[in-house]
């Protein structure tokens, strides 16, 4: 059990803080909300044996807006919105709370944006490296459907499910990061200071090394001589792939290559299938029309492939097909399963609902999808570390046979 310091609001307007034992931070959230209040901030003591420890410094303070502070910062602004504040006057409260001051300074500047004018949507996507644009989509929902306050507390969860599970991915990965790294410090030391020292000995006894022994050989002579190109290649190779993604053209490509990739493939667009079937079913639930909700609803599910495949099917809805139909040309995203719900949702006048229910069992489907894939990761990287020193152990064992018949 963790402890937790949370500042909340009541349905009052009254503003309380407190502490509390949970599990992790969706229980926390639990446990607020049914003591009546709405979570404005959460955040792990620094007691709790699960917390980082120290007490943090100029040196060590934080440059940018990290998932905490953009989740605390939502579901405050639910709250206010909710209680009847209006947004400007949320913001300026919003940059005053704040506990850093890169937090201060990033909601200031939407609350300035926003008095000049400009909708929250748009003055978030003036920030994309804080706001990503499946948020902003979100926000941008509910500024149009006229239930903001609804969609931030959505994006909330959202967020702190994602948090949760990139957790869950790290803790995990840990064990086989640690592996990978200590193998590849062997396999150097094996290669530049072990593997140079039993040349001398193969050669003084002229013998013919095995083909195995002597690729090893080679490769230890090549990582020596060039060891430090090859380290300049890869970093410089790293660069250039980022720059590359970071093109419109690269971008594609890249999120063709990771549908087309196995086991990620399948989860990518399971993900971005729910993602569209929540916010889609969220915004006609709430009378926003069709074309509007499917516009908004596409800028959700992330991978640019997917979105243009939408935007056909929009296309085919504005002719006046139906929803199932049309969408049936995006088969990498709805299965006929889920078109055949998705028709019969359109013929009973139950299409929001049956969309958020879609949602969740593909999400619930999901969890389970990455459980596995994480727990095959970690058999399946001991493997190659132990397939790349067993071989070069064997490597290096089978000229000792031959140097026996030499010396016999």
């Amino acid at each position: 059990m963790a402890s937790f310091d949370y500042r909340a609001i009541g349905s009052d307007g009254v503003i309380s803080d407190g502490n509390l034992q949970a599990g992790g931070r969706q229980e926390a959230f639990r446990q607020i909300e049914d003591q009546g209040l709405k979570t404005i901030s959460l955040s792990e003591n620094s007691e709790s044996p699960n917390a980082p420890k120290g007490n943090s410094s100029l040196l060590f303070r934080k440059k940018k807006i990290s998932f905490r502070m953009l989740e605390d910062f939502t579901r405050l602004l639910s709250s206010l919105l909710a209680s009847g504040i209006p947004l400007s006057r949320a913001l300026v409260i919003l940059h005053r709370e704040a506990d850093a001051p890169v937090a201060e300074e990033k909601w200031k500047e939407v609350h300035d944006l926003v008095v000049d004018g400009m909708s929250l949507a748009d003055a978030m996507a003036k920030s994309p490296e804080t706001f990503p644009s499946v948020y902003v989509a979100m926000v941008e929902a509910g500024e149009v459907g006229g239930f903001l306050e609804v969609v931030l507390q959505q994006v909330a969860e959202f967020q702190s499910r994602d948090q949760e599970l990139r957790a869950k991915v790290f803790t995990a990965m840990i064990y086989p990061v640690v592996l990978f790294c200590l193998a590849m410090a062997v396999l150097v030391f094996l290669m530049v200071f072990f593997i140079p020292r039993f040349q001398p000995l193969f050669e003084g006894f002229d013998a013919n090394l095995p083909i195995l022994t002597q690729i090893i050989v080679g490769i230890s002579e090549f990582i020596q001589h060039y060891g430090f190109v090859i380290f300049a290649g890869a970093a410089f190779g790293v660069y250039l792939a980022r720059r590359w993604l970071t093109s419109e053209a690269g971008h594609r490509k890249f999120d063709t290559f990771l549908l087309k990739f196995p086991v990620i493939g399948p989860l990518n667009a399971k993900f971005a299938m729910a993602r569209f079937c929540r916010m889609l079913g969220t915004l006609l639930g709430s009378g926003v029309p069709m074309i509007q909700g499917l516009n908004v609803a596409r800028r959700s599910i992330g991978n640019q492939i997917l979105v243009d495949t939408v935007g056909h099917s929009i296309e085919a809805v504005k002719k006046g097909e139906p929803l199932a139909k049309s969408l049936s040309n995006c088969r990498s995203l709805f299965r006929g399963s889920v078109l055949e719900i998705i028709s019969v949702a359109e013929e009973s006048g139950r299409l929001d609902q049956e969309l958020i229910r879609l949602a969740g069992v593909t999400e619930g489907d999901l969890d389970r999808q990455l459980k596995t894939a994480v727990a095959l990761m970690e058999p399946l990287m001991l493997f190659l570390i132990a397939g790349f020193i067993g071989t070069i152990f064997v490597g290096m064992v089978l000229p000792i046979f031959t140097i026996q018949d030499y010396i016999k």
